[in-house]
């Protein structure tokens, strides 16, 4: 039996899409075994959202190579997509594909054994529809990625992901019922609901359908517990939606929500589609609406022409929406993006100092965070060991949690009541 390891880089939509791939191979008669072992095919699913994703996809893929020599090779994700020449141009590389077309690997593989190597990248201007890659049927039975929606038409200038991922689709309303249907029945107890541009499902579907119409039919599907929704824009952000996650219990109450600058001159350099004063008022009407949510977010340091006014700005505007949790990104200039033209590119060494001021910052308003559910009884979905006789797993606030309990415990839902606020999670016991 043939053997194919997988590599991802990036976003939860790569991860789910790598899931796909791995049962796509699988159903063709495939032995997945791990990257770090020898494989007759290596996959490895890239990010270009920055610089250091382009080398670190570099580093994976001659990785691969120095583990078999004699493995067939296979590039894809957005940095094959965006750079498929460049891509190309590595030695150790056999098959390079984009963000699309890819339910023809299996194929494709045995081609590049027969004739050698060759790029098989369309032009992202082709893809017509969502892309129908099978989902996974292996691995932990806690957690599922359901990948709804694909594409972006938002093109921040600073971003190449509407180049590599294309115009918006959607995944049919009953395709994605059914999916979720099946993965219920799988035994997945909490599923994330994930896209590219998420907020715009349903756009380029027949009868108005929109996400909460999607949430409202999954919830009551018997075995999901949870339902999450991954990264979703401010300005898609609806009374109808908000409504929807208050009356359905199964959603989380945690949204994460980029906010990229707290600096009204930079959001516009950035072409996003807000000011601060309007994000600002969000997170309080959200709060309004669902005083427990928890809210996350992205934040861009760095970006061309910051100063440190604008970068107090958005340190200042972070301490008073109190976010339970930062994600920060240096800005990196990607090739055929208009901020890569940009004047007044700000220097590394000021980028990383910003980085760790926000950073530390984080780990503040976590812990502050954290603390409010002292005492306070909170649902854990256990999904892994932590060591000495403990699970942990994630409240639906998206705070790790670790508790002394049996493994028979994995992949349940157990209330657990909070006794300490540890470095970076929680402690508890089971009740």
């Amino acid at each position: 039996m043939d053997t194919v390891a997988f590599h991802t880089l990036g976003c939860k939509v790569n991860q789910t899409e790598t899931a796909a791939l791995q049962n796509l191979f699988e159903s063709v008669g495939y032995r997945t075994v791990p990257f770090s072992a020898p494989a007759d095919v290596y996959i490895i699913n890239t990010c270009t959202v920055t610089h250091l994703g382009d080398r670190k996809s570099r580093q994976i893929i001659r990785r691969a190579r120095r583990i078999n020599a004699d493995a067939v090779i296979v590039v894809t994700g957005c940095y094959a997509q965006v750079s498929a020449d460049d891509v190309m141009a590595i030695p150790e590389v056999d098959i390079v594909v984009g963000t699309h077309a890819r339910e023809k690997l299996p194929e494709l593989v045995l081609e590049a054994k027969e004739t050698g190597r060759f790029s098989s990248v369309k032009p992202i201007d082709e893809k017509t529809g969502f892309e129908s890659l099978p989902a996974a049927q292996t691995g932990s039975r806690t957690r599922a990625f359901l990948k709804i929606q694909e594409g972006c038409r938002q093109y921040c200038s600073y971003c190449i992901v509407p180049y590599a991922r294309g115009p918006l689709h959607s995944r049919h309303l009953d395709d994605a019922l059914a999916e979720a249907q099946r993965l219920a029945e799988s035994g997945f107890r909490e599923l994330v609901l994930t896209g590219v541009h998420l907020g715009s499902y349903g756009v380029d579907l027949p009868g108005n359908i929109a996400l909460s119409d999607l949430i409202s039919r999954i919830s009551p599907l018997q075995g999901i517990e949870r339902i999450r929704i991954s990264s979703i824009e401010p300005t898609e952000i609806t009374p109808d939606l908000v409504e929807t996650i208050m009356q359905h219990k199964k959603v989380c109450r945690h949204l994460h929500i980029p906010l990229q600058s707290g600096d009204d001159q930079i959001l516009r350099r950035m072409n996003r589609k807000y000011d601060s004063g309007e994000f600002l008022y969000l997170m309080h009407w959200l709060r309004a609406q669902i005083p427990e949510i928890a809210l996350t977010t992205d934040i861009m340091v760095g970006f061309p022409g910051e100063t440190e006014e604008h970068f107090a700005n958005s340190v200042r505007l972070i301490e008073k929406i109190g976010f339970s949790r930062l994600h920060i990104f240096k800005y990196s200039p990607r090739k055929g993006t208009p901020a890569a033209k940009f004047p007044d590119q700000v220097p590394p060494s000021i980028k990383e100092e910003r980085a760790r001021h926000l950073a530390q910052l984080g780990d503040e308003l976590a812990a502050s965070y954290r603390e409010r559910f002292f005492g306070k009884t909170v649902g854990v979905l256990f999904e892994e060991k932590a060591g000495r006789g403990k699970l942990a797993g994630l409240t639906e606030h998206y705070i790790r949690v670790a508790v002394k309990a049996p493994e028979s415990l994995l992949g349940e839902l157990i209330q657990v009541e909070i006794t300490a606020n540890g470095k970076n999670e929680l402690a508890g016991e089971i009740i």
